[in-house]
């Protein structure tokens, strides 16, 4: 109760002192006389809300997350374990990744405007490219970390590769794994958003953009708002779900004890 009344006060605060700053109009090297008080945003919020267009902008954000993201997730963890594993793969795929990885995705639109017959695709491309390489990462080190030891275990008692991979490598690295998903989850609404910016035609990242181009500051705020929610509803749905799934790992509590 206590961590909840602390967070909640936190998120209060910030909102009074955003009133406040913004109803005086506050000019002190920062512009906050520029800036739509939360009454305005509200007004402004209460009224998209009312409107078919804000959650057509919603579903067409949500749709690319969830394709680009589940794209992403099963290649980045299949390739993940493959370079983990084999030192062949390795050599194969990561020349040509670590080339591609330091490259940020939104920087890859020009290219996914030439590739793609359509702008759509495009944009889901760019989100998997987003969130690809830091579950690829997660998961090659979550791999590589696993003890020696349960591998040998297993293969003494006659289990084959197959066996050590189901039964050993997959759980063990559940934790790296997810990690991994959840980092990826927030880059990739970071780089949805931009390249909805950029070549979109719907969707949060879009209409935010457009309405900063026919200074309506009060809409920009609540795309900005809309975006933060989405992304941080949606990575703190990947973390329950690997709570669920290593539900049989210790956890810090019971460390402790």
């Amino acid at each position: 109760m206590r961590k909840h009344l602390l967070r909640g006060g936190s998120l209060v605060a910030a909102l009074l002192l955003w009133q406040l700053l913004t109803s005086l109009h506050v000019d002190f090297w920062l512009h906050f006389d520029r800036l739509p008080t939360v009454v305005d945003v509200a007004r402004d919020l209460g009224y998209q809300l009312q409107t078919s267009l804000y959650y057509q902008d919603l579903g067409d954000s949500l749709a690319r997350i969830l394709i680009g993201f589940a794209l992403a997730a099963l290649a980045g963890v299949a390739i993940g374990v493959a370079v983990g594993r084999s030192a062949l793969a390795g050599d194969l795929v990561s020349p040509p990744l670590e080339v591609l990885r330091p490259i940020p995705a939104i920087a890859m639109v020009p290219i996914a405007i030439l590739l793609f017959p359509s702008n759509e695709q495009g944009i889901v491309f760019i989100t998997f490219l987003a969130a690809f390489f830091p579950i690829l990462v997660s998961t090659r080190h979550a791999v590589t970390a696993l003890p020696v030891v349960w591998e040998e275990a297993v293969r003494t008692m006659g289990g084959n590769g197959r066996r050590v991979l189901w039964n050993v490598v997959l759980p063990g690295a559940l934790p790296g794994v997810f990690s991994g998903l959840s980092v990826g989850m927030g880059v990739a609404w970071i780089c949805v958003i931009s390249a909805e910016m950029i070549s979109g035609q719907y969707g949060v990242g879009y209409r935010t953009w457009q309405a900063y181009t026919v200074v309506d500051y009060p809409g920009v705020i609540v795309g900005m708002l809309t975006i933060g929610l989405l992304g941080f509803g949606s990575a703190a749905a990947v973390e329950l779900v690997g709570r669920r799934v290593t539900r049989w790992l210790p956890r810090e509590a019971e460390v402790a004890r």
